[in-house]
């Protein structure tokens, strides 16, 4: 499986940007998919998830109320709409895919990793 991760770039605060994560290769065996985040000098941590099937969303506190994960099953991509962001937003965003259950929070739970894209955003 291969994960492509697009749509990082450079925002004023207050701004929005969506990213995109399409997987390719053996995506039938998918069972759910999150976002993560690493600023420098911090370690990866947790952003949100989305279950494959069901569709069922899970965020950390920091970005509940202004991030929402989508999915399209039929293009294999997870996306991530990031609204009101702010400078502690900054960071190398990655995506990541799980085949199976286990701890949504966890890094080392997730299979496949996409290359991560920067999104920075400026005061």
């Amino acid at each position: 499986v291969q994960l492509q991760a697009s749509g990082g770039g450079s925002v004023q605060a207050g701004g929005s940007l969506r990213l995109s994560c399409a997987a390719s290769g053996r995506t039938s065996s998918i069972y759910a998919m999150g976002w993560f985040r690493q600023a420098p000098g911090k370690e990866r941590e947790f952003v949100a998830a989305i279950t494959w099937s069901g569709g069922s969303t899970y965020y950390a506190d920091s970005v509940k109320g202004r991030f929402t994960i989508s999915r399209d099953n039929a293009k294999n991509t997870v996306y991530l709409q990031m609204n009101s962001l702010s400078p502690e937003d900054t960071a190398v965003h990655y995506c990541a895919l799980r085949r199976r259950g286990g701890s949504r929070y966890d890094p080392a739970a997730y299979d496949y990793w996409g290359q991560g894209t920067q999104v920075t955003v400026s005061s």
